[in-house]
């Protein structure tokens, strides 16, 4: 790696507050196209155009990837004096389209709570903790790993919010539904002592956290028992039915933005999409001409 890197490595750590995951990404990134290119300071457009041909067998959304490293890159040598002239607008511009969510209906989140809750009656510790990780995660929108790390020091006593700390170190504060809070009490009350975390890892590990993998798969259980498929279950996909049930309901775009924690508007955007998608379902499946065109063999509305 060149000291450019390096120095532009250490701005994302120092200012942009970027994670050791993503700084390490970049880092690949850049070096591997200065293994084609050579010295990136000093490479031209046609050196960075022909990582077209380099990349060909590359999935779109990687391509995009690497080329936003390298754009970043080139603008932090541009602020700094290192370069006069930007190169990055040779590099490719693959199309990409980002996925649509997979979707849980009114109805699949209502199967979910149901069997949870008639677990959970028998006082379990097992069940009663599914239940407090259920509801945050679809009744607050964390992310897995913002959830199964949740220190108790970010729940306060009586305030209907908790503090997250997310990607980037970066902190929001996320409300706690009454129904939430009622099902982390129930769980405090059966919560093994020893750990700092809300949900305490089980075992030799008790000091430490729930892990991912295992949020995983008492989440794919549950679904099994609920009569759900079980790959359509994950803790990201009840983070996506958090988000567009909201929108559903009229909530505001930048209000899901701070709710969610994402830095970029645009990121948030893409529930937009899966609200217009359910829209034309729903004309389509319910619309009076849509029958009757399908029955003459025409095409849906």
């Amino acid at each position: 790696m060149s000291a450019d890197s390096d120095a532009f490595l250490a701005m994302l750590a120092a200012e942009r507050g970027a994670a050791a995951n993503t700084i390490a990404a970049y880092r690949r990134d850049l070096a591997g196209a200065a293994e084609f290119v050579g010295d990136l300071a000093s490479a031209g457009r046609d050196e960075l155009a022909a990582l077209a041909g380099h990349w060909s067998e590359l999935a779109p959304a990687t391509v995009a990837r690497k080329v936003s490293a390298l754009r970043q890159f080139y603008g932090f040598l541009i602020d700094e004096g290192r370069i006069a002239d930007d190169p990055s607008d040779a590099l490719p511009r693959p199309a990409t389209r980002r996925p649509l969510p997979k979707l849980l209906s009114h109805e699949d989140i209502a199967r979910l709570f149901d069997r949870a809750a008639l677990e959970a009656e028998g006082g379990e510790i097992r069940a009663v903790r599914q239940l407090a990780l259920l509801e945050m995660l679809y009744g607050s929108g964390l992310r897995a790993t913002e959830l199964v790390a949740l220190p108790l020091a970010a729940l306060p006593r009586d305030a209907p919010f908790v503090t997250i700390r997310g990607k980037g170190g970066q902190e929001r504060v996320v409300p706690i539904s009454t129904r939430a809070k009622a099902a982390l009490n129930r769980w405090a009350e059966l919560r093994p002592s020893g750990s700092r975390y809300v949900f305490p890892a089980s075992g030799r590990s008790s000091a430490g956290h729930l892990s991912r993998v295992r949020l995983y798969q008492l989440l794919k259980g549950l679904a099994g028992r609920a009569g759900i498929d079980p790959a359509r279950i994950s803790p990201h996909v009840l983070r996506h039915a958090f988000a567009t049930h909201l929108l559903e309901g009229g909530a505001d775009l930048r209000i899901l933005q701070a709710l969610l924690g994402h830095a970029d508007i645009a990121t948030t955007q893409i529930y937009t999409h899966v609200d217009a998608a359910r829209l034309v379902e729903l004309v389509n499946s319910r619309h009076p001409l849509a029958a009757r065109g399908l029955a003459r063999g025409g095409t849906s509305v």
